[in-house]
C-alpha cells in the first residue's frame, strides 16, 4: 500500500435503526368472534458497531463512507408473534482505532483488542405489542406501544497505531533509513525534509526469531505541539509505544539542545510521554573519526541524561548494539515480576 493511501482520522454520522411498533391486534378465529389481545412486540433496530480486525492497517476503506444507516425494525404481528431486529452494521478497524463523539469530544470507546466490538449507536427499543397490556379490568387493549427512535450522532475515528519503539526527531535525522535497514519496510527516503508525510510501520528480525515493531512517524519541530509543521497529528502514533528512541544526527549543533526540544514538545503534547523508556541514537556517526567520537563522547556524558547509541544505517554501524538495547527495554522486568 502506497503512502498516499495511509489514513489515520475519518468522520462520519451514523445513525441507528428505530425500534419496530408493537401490534393492537385482536384475535379473530372461525368460532371465536372476539378473541384477546395476541399482538406481538416490534423488533428492535439496528445497532452501530465497531469491530477489530487485525488484517487491517489504515481508516481507507472508511474515509468515504460519510453516512452510515442500519436497518429498522420491523413490525410486532398477530399470535404475539416478535418483528424482526434491524440490520445491524459492522464497521471493521484496524487495532489501535480511538472512536470519539465529535461534538462532544467524549472517548466512546477504543479498539485495542481483536474481540472487541463497540456499540457506536444503540438501535431503538422494539415497541410492545397489546397482549403485555390485558389484565382483569382491562381484557382487550386496543394499543400498543411505539418503537423508540434510533441514536444520531457525529463520530470521529483516530488510529493510533501499534508498535513497540517510536522513532522521535526532527526531520531528515535518520529515522527512515533506520527502519529501512532494521526492518523490511520501504519508506521513502531522500535528502529533504519531511521526506515521510505518514507514519511507517516495520519489523524487527530479532535473535532467536524474536520480533519487535517500530513506528517512524514524520519529523518533529519545535512549536509541534501547537501546529507548526506537520504539527501534533502524528504524535498520538507513539502514545502507546512503550520505549522512545531519540534520533539525533552527529553533526547537529548542539545534541543536547535538540534532545530537549522534542522531549518539550511531547511534554506539552501529553505529559504521560515522559513516563516512557528512553533511549537516545546518534545517527549518521560514520562521518565521525575515532579522535572526533571521543571528543563528542566526553561532552554527551556530561549533557545528556540518558544512556546513548551511536549508529550509522548507511554504514551498518553500532545497529546490533541498538537492537540488543531496544529488546532489553523492552522486555525489561515489571515491578510485580520482580
Amino acid at each position: 500500500m502506497t503512502e498516499g493511501n495511509f489514513v489515520d482520522y475519518v468522520k462520519m454520522h451514523v445513525n441507528s435503526g428505530k425500534g419496530g411498533a408493537g401490534s393492537a391486534h385482536l384475535r379473530r378465529e372461525k368460532f371465536v368472534a372476539k378473541g384477546g389481545p395476541d399482538g406481538g412486540d416490534g423488533g428492535r433496530g439496528g445497532h452501530i458497531i465497531a469491530r477489530a480486525n487485525p488484517q487491517l492497517w489504515t481508516l481507507l476503506h472508511l474515509k468515504f463512507k460519510r453516512h452510515i444507516k442500519a436497518g429498522h425494525g420491523a413490525n410486532g404481528g398477530k399470535q404475539t408473534s416478535t418483528g424482526a431486529d434491524g440490520e445491524d452494521i459492522y464497521l471493521e478497524v484496524p487495532l489501535g482505532t480511538v472512536i470519539k463523539d465529535t461534538d462532544t469530544d467524549e472517548v466512546i470507546g477504543e479498539i485495542t483488542d481483536t474481540e472487541k466490538e463497540i456499540i457506536i449507536a444503540e438501535g431503538g427499543k422494539g415497541g410492545l405489542g397489546n397482549d403485555h397490556f390485558k389484565s382483569a379490568t382491562n381484557q382487550t387493549p386496543r394499543y400498543a406501544q411505539p418503537g423508540l427512535p434510533g441514536v444520531e450522532r457525529n463520530i470521529t475515528m483516530e488510529l493510533k497505531v501499534l508498535a513497540d519503539v517510536g522513532l522521535v526527531g526532527f526531520p531528515n535525522a535518520g529515522k527512515s533509513t533506520l527502519l529501512s535497514v532494521i526492518t523490511a519496510a520501504k519508506p521513502k527516503i531522500a535528502d529533504y525534509e519531511f521526506t515521510t508525510l505518514k507514519p511507517n510501520l516495520g519489523i524487527v528480525q530479532y535473535r532467536d526469531f524474536k520480533t519487535f515493531v517500530i513506528a517512524d512517524i514524520p519529523g518533529i519541530i519545535e512549536g509541534a505541539a501547537e501546529g507548526k509543521g506537520l504539527g501534533y497529528r502524528f504524535l498520538r502514533h507513539i502514545e502507546r509505544n512503550s520505549t522512545l528512541l531519540f534520533m539525533i544526527p552527529a553533526d547537529a549543533d548542539d545534541i543536547g539542545e535538540q534532545y530537549r526540544i522534542l522531549l518539550h514538545e511531547l511534554e506539552k503534547y501529553n505529559p504521560e510521554m515522559l513516563d516512557k523508556d528512553r533511549l537516545i541514537a546518534i545517527t549518521k556517526s560514520d562521518m565521525l573519526d575515532a579522535e572526533l567520537k571521543a571528543e563528542l563522547t566526553e561532552e554527551l556524558d556530561k549533557s545528556l541524561p540518558l544512556p546513548y547509541i551511536f549508529i550509522s544505517s548507511v554504514a551498518q554501524q553500532g545497529l546490533t548494539e541498538l537492537k540488543d538495547k531496544l529488546w532489553e527495554m523492552l522486555n525489561k522486568p515489571t515491578e510485580k515480576e520482580i
